[in-house]
């Protein structure tokens, strides 16, 4: 299964390619999408991304995963998420949610097996 293109993007809303949802912050992975929904771990700005927003897109065998912090970069990313990737063998990129989706779109139009979570605001 290849990873699905997000086919837009915008303040507040995302679009993934074969998927009718709009979402606002989402988890994508090969075969699959949904919303991130942060009250499920209790993830806030601060300290931001945890390895429990995570786990679902690892389980699907990918091979990088691409989190958006953000339009502003607003959402923190601590060093022990990073390291939870690491420590599995998944490359892990942080970037703007603009650059981030720019980057998986690419790395997903490779056939590279790719993950991410997106924040689509702040």
């Amino acid at each position: 299964m290849s990873s699905p293109e997000i086919a837009s993007l915008s303040w507040g809303q995302m679009k993934v390619k074969g998927c009718s949802t709009t979402y606002k912050d989402c988890k994508v992975w090969p075969g699959g999408s949904r919303t991130w929904d942060w009250r499920e771990t209790g993830t806030n700005h601060s300290p931001g991304v945890q390895p429990a927003d995570l786990e679902e897109v690892v389980k699907k065998g990918v091979k990088t995963v691409v989190i958006g912090r953000g339009m502003s970069e607003a959402l923190q990313v601590p060093a022990s998420t990073v390291d939870y990737l690491k420590k599995n063998g998944i490359d892990a990129l942080v970037l703007q949610t603009e650059k981030a989706v720019e980057e998986y779109n690419a790395l997903a139009a490779r056939g590279v097996k790719v993950g991410g979570v997106f924040h689509s605001t702040c």
